[in-house]
C-alpha cells in the first residue's frame, strides 16, 4: 500500500514539473494589472516587410472608366474610335 502512495505522490510531482515546464518554454500572451503583455520571445520573431503600395487601390479600373467614358464622348460626336 504503501509503494502506491509513493507511486501516486511520484506522479503528481512529475506530472507538475512537466506542466510548469511546458508553460515556461511556451510564448503565450499574460494579463499583468489589467495590460495585455506579449510574450518574452516577441523579440526573436522574424520581421516581415510588405512594401506600400498605391494609395488608391483600383487605378487600373479608373483608366478602363476614363477611357471608355473619352470612346463613348468620340462617338457621341461622331468621331471614329481608334
Amino acid at each position: 500500500m504503501k509503494l502506491f502512495a509513493t507511486q501516486n505522490w511520484m506522479r503528481a510531482l512529475l506530472g507538475s514539473a512537466a506542466v510548469a515546464g511546458a508553460l515556461s518554454v511556451t510564448g503565450c500572451q499574460i494579463d499583468v494589472g489589467g495590460q495585455v503583455l506579449p510574450s518574452p520571445h516577441y523579440l526573436e520573431d522574424d520581421v516581415q516587410y510588405f512594401a506600400p503600395g498605391p494609395e488608391f487601390k483600383l487605378t487600373r479600373e479608373a483608366a478602363a472608366q476614363k477611357k471608355f467614358n473619352a470612346e463613348q464622348r468620340l462617338q457621341a460626336l461622331g468621331a471614329p474610335t481608334p
